[in-house]
Order: C-alpha cells, then structure tokens, then sequence
C-alpha cells in the first residue's frame, strides 16, 4: 500500500511543471528592452551636455581672443593681419592690399592664443585693412569696414545688416560643415542647402552672418552652426585712448 501511494504522489510530481531558477525568453527581451531605455535616456542629456559645454567653450575662446586682439592694438597701435596660411599662424607680413588680403585664419602663434575652436577648427578672421595695415596706424577718424548682418525669421527671408563699421570679426565654423581642421586639412561641407555658413567660408568676408543655430534644410539661409563675435570699434578705441596709443 505504501509502495502504491508512493508511486502515485511521484506521478503527481512529474506532471506539475518544474519551478525554474532561471528567466524565460519574453523575460530577457523586457530587461533588454528597460536596459535599452534606460542607456538612450542618459546617452541623449550625456551628448547635449557635451554639445553645450563645447559651445561654451568655443564662445569663451573667442571673447578671450577679441580681448588679446584689443590688447595686441594697445601696444602695436593696429590690429593684427591673418595668418600666413593653415600651418603658419604668424601674423601675413605684408599690409593687406584688399579685403582678400585681410580675411583669413586668426594668428595665433602673433597673439599666442589658441588656434582652433572646440570643435578642432582653426578660428576664421577678418579685419579692416586700415585697422591692421602698419602704414596706416588706428586713428580716432579711421573707417571700420566690416559689418555683422543676420537672417529674417519671416518673409522674404533676406539677409539684413545688424551692426555695421566693425573693425574686426572673429568666428567658428561651428562643429558641421566644412570649415579647417587644426592641421590645416579642409574639412567636408556636403551641403548644398548651407547658404549663410557658405558666405561666411569665403576667401572674403567682410560681413559675416550671424543667427540662430539650425540643422534643418528648409530653413531660411539652411543649415548653420557658426559662431559669431566681433571687436567693438567703441570698445577698441576707449582702450587705446586709455594705454596712450590715442590722443
């Protein structure tokens, strides 16, 4: 009799499932589904929090150059001439003809500043002949000869001045988009919507654009990422006046 209810209850037992220790398939792909969830909602504040913090950098570099420029024209009496090239951040050694001339990479070995942007771009400048030239030292009648224009949000869409007679203008091509690298290799721009970061890539700048960043095709002037500043011609000629170099 025992034999037989032993048997029986072991039958019993082989006929309810067996309680596993382990997950099921469906299991799994739910974590894998959380943990998937979980990696792209820290990857995405992770990749803005870099994005911003490289853009504040990029704008801190270039109000730290605007000042080493301004303190350049303290003590030669004029601002500097771009660069001699890509590779050579020396200061051009001839007084700038034209505008071509006097648009180009900022100098950085001149000024000892840094040379490229957060986003490993040499930093873009542009200067007044008049400004930079030795034959013609800054004088409180001297004509500043460049301007910052922007975009209109509504229709047409044009291109409007925003500041004009500006000595000088320092920008970055921002993190997309052509631009030079820090050893002077041309970087791809392969838009062909990017009207206003185009104009301000120019072999002569003389405005340079300025506007909200946008990554959308459509929108007026298209793709841009740039960032702007700009010497002050109020500011540039207080400080000279100041260190002497003005009556």
């Amino acid at each position: 009799m025992r034999a037989v209810n032993r048997s029986r209850r072991d039958r019993c037992a082989l006929s309810r499932p067996l309680a596993s220790g382990g997950f099921t398939l469906i299991e799994l792909a739910v974590v894998v589904l959380v943990i998937t969830l979980l990696v792209g909602s820290i990857l995405v504040p992770l990749t803005s929090q870099v994005q911003q913090r490289k853009l504040v950098e990029t704008q801190r570099t270039l109000d730290d150059i605007r000042e080493t420029l301004i303190g350049f024209a303290m003590v030669n009496g004029r601002l500097p001439r771009p660069a001699t090239s890509a590779t050579d951040g020396n200061e051009r050694p001839a007084d700038c003809a034209n505008d071509t001339d006097c648009t180009g990479f900022l100098p950085w070995t001149t000024l000892g500043t840094q040379k490229a942007d957060a986003y490993g771009k040499i930093i873009r400048y542009s200067v007044t002949p008049s400004f930079a030239n030795a034959a013609t030292p800054i004088t409180l009648t001297s004509a500043p000869g460049r301007s910052v224009s922007t975009r209109q949000s509504v229709a047409p869409f044009g291109v409007v001045t925003m500041i004009t007679s500006v000595p000088a203008l320092i920008w970055s091509q921002g993190p997309e988009r052509g631009g030079t690298s820090a050893d002077g290799a041309a970087m791809p721009d392969d838009s062909t919507t990017n009207l206003d970061e185009k104009a301000n890539g120019g072999a002569t700048v003389t405005t340079v654009i300025s506007r909200n960043p946008s990554e959308s095709t459509t929108a007026p002037g298209g793709e841009f990422d740039d960032i702007v500043t700009w010497v002050p011609t109020g500011l540039l000629l207080n400080r000279m006046v100041t260190a002497g170099r003005l009556p």
